[in-house]
């Protein structure tokens, strides 16, 4: 039982790391058409993007290898239930690296704008339809002795289509943040006053989600039973103030890892809300779907955490290497240095 709760804990780690790292590239890329003026600032945008995002998308295959091994069960019903919808993330996933990679391979005005549109929906739809996945889970799904009874155009319920709203309106200040962050001059003033106007919306649609929640799922009880939980989303939401706070007084820094502790903590609360359950039904809570019930052996579970010990050390060293390497601000129109990529 031990070593269950470990990667139940591990799994809802894996997702929060991947939600604040891939966070702020889908964000900026959902804001490259808007805040990138002319060819300039928005290279300079993608190549913000480019030499992370890759990196960072090794979090969600981890946290997907992580409940294929950790979880099988939960594994093939959530890859059936929610084939549809995680079938176009993954293909959005692709048309995002390839949007970037051919980019700046063409030079015609229709080769740049197609490509700036693949970009943009490359960002959009992940960041949607996240939201819109975790939303079903947190409101459980339809699930009886007879299986699963729900459709694609199920799972875009008012609530399930409200969390994606979340979800998105929480990148984009991230983005938006990051973008202000690692750029200069009239980028980084248009990306910090993005973040300052979108953050009000992203606090109002924070409430409505909160409000919603409560009415729509059952994430409640366990903060009900267990009151010192509470900690957890009174920080998300200390968190999300000190966005507005730090980006109030230029404190750009400051104010990106706020956003970054908000969209760990936020990712936590839903999963201190769902423990023990991975997929849960509304239907009949029998049936769902829990770290007990769909586990692996503790033998494989022991193997996995010492694979784990030894290796994500070295994907953070890693990460780590390479966000230091890229750590300077772009002034929009610096050439690449020779031998790297002409984002």
């Amino acid at each position: 039982m031990a070593f269950q709760v470990v990667w139940f804990i591990l799994w809802g780690l894996l997702w929060a790391v991947y939600f604040m790292l891939d966070g702020f590239d889908l964000g900026a890329g959902m804001l490259y058409r808007f805040l990138g003026r002319d060819e300039a600032e928005k290279s300079a945008i993608r190549r913000v993007i480019g030499p992370v995002w890759d990196g960072n998308e090794v979090w969600l295959l981890t946290a997907g290898g992580a409940t294929f091994a950790a979880f099988p069960s939960a594994y093939a019903s959530m890859f059936s239930y929610l084939y549809s919808a995680l079938l176009i993330i993954l293909f959005a996933l692709i048309l995002r690296g390839v949007a970037l990679e051919f980019r700046a391979k063409g030079e015609s005005a229709a080769w740049g704008r197609s490509w700036d549109i693949a970009l943009f929906l490359g960002s959009l739809l992940p960041a949607l339809l996240f939201g819109v996945a975790f939303g079903n889970i947190f409101r459980g799904l339809p699930i009886d002795s007879q299986g699963y009874h729900g459709t694609l155009l199920g799972l875009l319920n008012p609530y399930g289509l409200w969390t994606g709203v979340f979800f998105v309106l929480l990148f984009l200040v991230h983005g938006a943040l990051w973008l202000a962050l690692k750029t200069s001059g009239r980028l980084e003033e248009r990306a910090m006053r993005f973040a300052q106007t979108g953050w009000y919306f992203l606090l109002g649609s924070a409430v409505i989600f909160l409000g919603w929640t409560v009415l729509a799922t059952k994430l409640e009880e366990n903060y009900l039973r267990h009151p010192y939980w509470l900690l957890v989303p009174l920080l998300a939401v200390t968190s999300l103030l000190l966005i507005r706070f730090w980006a109030a007084r230029k404190k750009t820094g400051a104010a990106f890892f706020a956003s970054c502790a908000s969209i760990v903590l936020v990712t936590f609360a839903g999963i201190i809300g769902l423990y023990p359950n991975l997929i849960p039904s509304r239907l009949d809570p029998a049936r769902s779907l829990t770290a007990f019930n769909s586990s692996s052996s503790p033998y494989t579970l022991k193997i996995m955490t010492i694979v784990a010990v030894v290796f994500i050390p070295i994907v953070i060293g890693y990460q780590v290497w390479v966000y230091r390497v890229f750590r300077h601000k772009l002034e929009p129109g610096e050439s690449p240095s020779e031998g790297a990529i002409p984002y």
